[in-house]
């Protein structure tokens, strides 16, 4: 049986209170890849071709939409969960607890300078310094992305200004490029040619027993996957943030004539320019930058990876917004460490469904959650830190199988 129409108003015909019915099949035909771009909302339909150049998300995160219907079962539910969560309070940010968590950013920062200023360059106080830089690194990543998902402060401008400076200033990164990235996973997460966090397939790998099963019927074979679970440990973690993320944000910023985020991007490297040249000279200072980013890229790829990779991967399927969330992502267990090591992105369910919820209410909102999985017969997985390490290779060894078993039998 065909899909009911989508009853909207004729703008022609507004006058006489008469309705115009579309199919679905017209309606995806508005996709985001066409110009004229529609969305469904409560069964009627809008035009967002002009608005998606203004979506404060970007226009890449609601185009995602288009063509689709942005409203399905279990969403009028989680509304109500959502309106439970606002009554309690879990969308008010503790600033004491942002303020802590950047001093202790800053004070392992100092800690660092210090300790080659005090106790010399040789190896071991080099190596100390390397580790704690490191850690800042990996920690504004955590802290910068609060700020840009606006769970700090109750106004946008505020967060935004210190998302400007814990991703600029403290991490010589630029604020748009992230936003660009990271509004698009969040719309469409593990959804193949929306989400970028998974661009590397097919090129580097073949992630999903879906996407990898069709990359071995289409005998494409970019990389032999079959191996791939060994050569992530070379390309993956090692090589993002030296190897492609140092420098393509500059490109970034530069393309897009994003000069404020240069401007602050600049700062960061003035300052450690200056900082550590008096003390190591160009050579010991382009190897501790170095050092540091292979650190802190590690650190960065096993924790963003560890939710995201070994869940359901697939072509985008239309399906409604929460269980887009919720197939797409896994937790890891609660703890002091794991709550410090990872941001609080242990709690990555809770963070995709309440984007926008301050870090520290996560675990206060997770039993709600868990209510709402078992109600619906929705799976909430949650593991040991560990574990969510090793499911990141068991899951690149699973599909890069599945690719070659289609690949030569299929």
């Amino acid at each position: 049986m065909a899909p009911d129409p989508v009853q909207t108003p004729d703008p022609a015909s507004a006058q006489l209170r008469q309705m115009r019915y579309f199919t679905w099949e017209e309606v995806a035909q508005r996709s985001g890849r066409e110009k004229e771009r529609w969305l469904v909302i409560d069964r009627k339909v809008y035009n967002i071709s002009d608005f998606s150049r203004r979506h404060p998300g970007g226009s890449r995160v609601i185009s995602h939409y288009a063509g689709q219907d942005a409203t399905k079962a279990l969403t009028d539910e989680f509304r109500e969960l959502r309106a439970t969560v606002e009554r309690m309070g879990l969308m008010k940010a503790n600033h004491l607890f942002f303020l802590f968590y950047l001093l202790h950013i800053l004070l392992l920062d100092v800690a660092a300078w210090l300790t080659l200023w005090i106790f010399g360059t040789s190896l071991v106080p080099f190596t100390l310094c390397a580790v704690l830089l490191s850690t800042v690194q990996a920690q504004a990543g955590w802290l910068q992305h609060d700020f840009g998902h606006l769970s700090v402060f109750s106004t946008s401008t505020w967060n935004h200004l210190v998302h400007h400076f814990v991703i600029g200033h403290l991490k010589g990164a630029p604020a748009s490029w992230w936003n660009h990235m990271h509004f698009q996973h969040h719309a469409k997460p593990n959804c193949f040619r929306k989400d970028p966090d998974i661009n590397m397939h097919p090129l580097f790998f073949a992630l999903g027993k879906v996407l990898s099963v069709e990359l071995g019927k289409e005998k494409k074979k970019h990389m032999p996957y079959n191996h791939q679970h060994k050569y992530f440990f070379l390309i993956g973690p090692p090589a993002l943030l030296p190897l492609y993320f140092q420098w393509y944000i500059f490109y970034f910023v530069v393309q897009r004539k994003k000069w404020v985020d240069l401007a602050w991007m600049l700062s960061f490297y003035v300052r450690v320019f200056f900082t550590y040249m008096p003390l190591l000279g160009l050579k010991g200072l382009l190897c501790l930058f170095f050092i540091v980013r292979f650190l802190e890229s590690n650190w960065f790829v096993w924790v963003t990876q560890m939710n995201h990779i070994p869940m359901h991967i697939d072509h985008d399927r239309n399906v409604d917004w929460v269980s887009t969330q919720l197939q797409a992502t896994c937790n890891v267990h609660q703890s002091a460490f794991n709550n410090w090591f990872s941001g609080h992105l242990n709690f990555q369910i809770e963070h995709h469904l309440f984007p926008t919820m301050p870090r520290h209410n996560y675990h206060k909102v997770a039993p709600l959650v868990q209510s709402l999985c078992a109600k619906y017969g929705i799976k909430y997985e949650s593991k040991p830190l560990l574990t969510a390490f090793a499911d990141i290779v068991y899951s690149l060894k699973e599909s890069g199988q599945l690719w070659l078993d289609a690949y030569l039998h299929q």
